[in-house]
C-alpha cells in the first residue's frame, strides 16, 4: 500500500506587509484631513477668490497690452495655468501652520506614538493637501469656461492636470511641513511663508515666459519647482507647443523633488514634538 505524504502548506503571515502598513496609515491620515476640509471649507473657498481676481483683473488688463509674447495662444490662456500653479503654491505653503496647531493640541504626540511609519504620516498630509489643489483647479476651469478662455477640455488631459496639481500641492505642503519642523512657531512660520511665496511666484514662468527673463532670473527659474509645475500645466491645458520642456522632464523633476522633501520631512517630523 502506497503511503501518502502530507503536503506542506505555505505559511501565511498574519502580519500585514510593510507596504500595506504604509498605505493604510497614509489613507487614514489623508481621510482625517479630508474630513476637516469637508467640515470647514471656508479657507479653501476664500482662497478660490484670489485666482479669479488674477484672471479677471490682471489677465484682463495685460491681455490688452499685448507686450508679452505667448505664441499662438492668448495671454489669458497663457496665464491660466500659471495662476492655477500660483494658487496651489499659496494654499500649500501655509499648510505647515496647521501642523504647528496640531503640535500645540497634542495631536502630533499621538501620531508619533502610533505604529504608523513616519513617512506615511508625511505622505498622508501631502495627499490631503492635494485635495485643496484639486479645488483650485476646478475654480480655474470654471472661470476659464465663463471667460471663454481657450483651454483643452479632453477628459484625459483634465485628469492629468488634476494629478499634476496634486503632485505640486504635495511638494509645497511637504516643504511647508519642513519649515514648520524647523521654526516650531506659528508667528515665525507665517513670516517665513509670506517671505517665500512671492519670490517663488515671480521667479517662475507663471505670468511671463522664460524667454523674456533676464539671464540671472532665468537661472533662478530653472531651480524653482514652480517653473516645472507651470510648464507641465501649460502643456496640458493649452498644448505641447506652449511647454518649454518635455512633459516627462517636468513630471520627473517634480517627483524627484517630492521624494527628497518627503525624506527630509519624515526625518524632521518627530522633532516637532519636542
Amino acid at each position: 500500500m502506497t503511503s501518502v505524504r502530507p503536503v506542506a502548506l505555505p505559511v501565511v503571515s498574519a502580519e500585514p506587509s510593510a507596504i500595506s502598513d504604509f498605505f493604510s496609515a497614509t489613507a487614514a491620515v489623508a481621510e482625517v484631513e479630508f474630513k476637516k476640509l469637508i467640515r470647514d471649507p471656508t479657507e479653501v473657498l476664500a482662497r478660490a477668490v484670489q485666482p479669479i481676481l488674477w484672471l479677471v483683473v490682471f489677465g484682463g488688463v495685460f491681455s490688452r497690452v499685448r507686450a508679452i509674447p505667448t505664441g499662438n495662444a492668448s495671454y489669458l490662456a497663457f496665464l491660466a495655468p500659471g495662476i492655477l500653479a500660483q494658487s496651489v503654491l499659496f494654499a500649500a505653503i501655509f499648510y505647515g501652520v496647521a501642523v504647528v496647531w496640531e503640535r500645540d493640541l497634542g495631536i502630533v504626540h499621538k501620531l508619533l506614538v502610533s505604529p504608523a511609519p513616519r513617512a506615511a504620516l508625511v505622505f498622508g498630509k501631502a495627499v490631503s493637501s492635494g485635495f485643496r489643489g484639486v479645488v483650485q483647479a476646478v475654480v480655474i476651469y470654471l472661470t476659464a469656461a465663463l471667460m471663454g478662455i481657450e483651454v483643452q477640455w479632453k477628459p484625459q488631459l483634465i485628469l492629468a492636470v488634476m494629478l499634476s496639481v496634486m503632485l505640486g500641492s504635495a511638494i509645497f505642503s511637504t516643504f511647508s511641513l519642513i519649515i514648520a519642523c524647523l521654526v516650531k512657531s506659528r508667528e515665525r512660520f507665517m513670516g517665513i511663508g509670506q517671505l517665500m511665496t512671492m519670490p517663488l511666484f515671480f521667479a517662475s514662468n507663471a505670468i511671463y515666459p522664460m524667454a523674456i527673463m533676464p539671464t540671472w532670473l532665468r537661472y533662478v527659474a530653472l531651480v524653482n519647482p514652480l517653473t516645472y509645475l507651470v510648464d507641465a500645466l501649460r502643456g496640458l491645458m493649452i498644448g505641447p507647443d506652449q511647454a518649454s520642456h518635455p512633459m516627462a522632464l517636468n513630471v520627473g523633476v517634480l517627483i524627484v523633488i517630492f521624494v527628497i522633501l518627503s525624506a527630509i520631512a519624515a526625518k524632521l517630523y518627530p522633532s516637532l514634538a519636542h
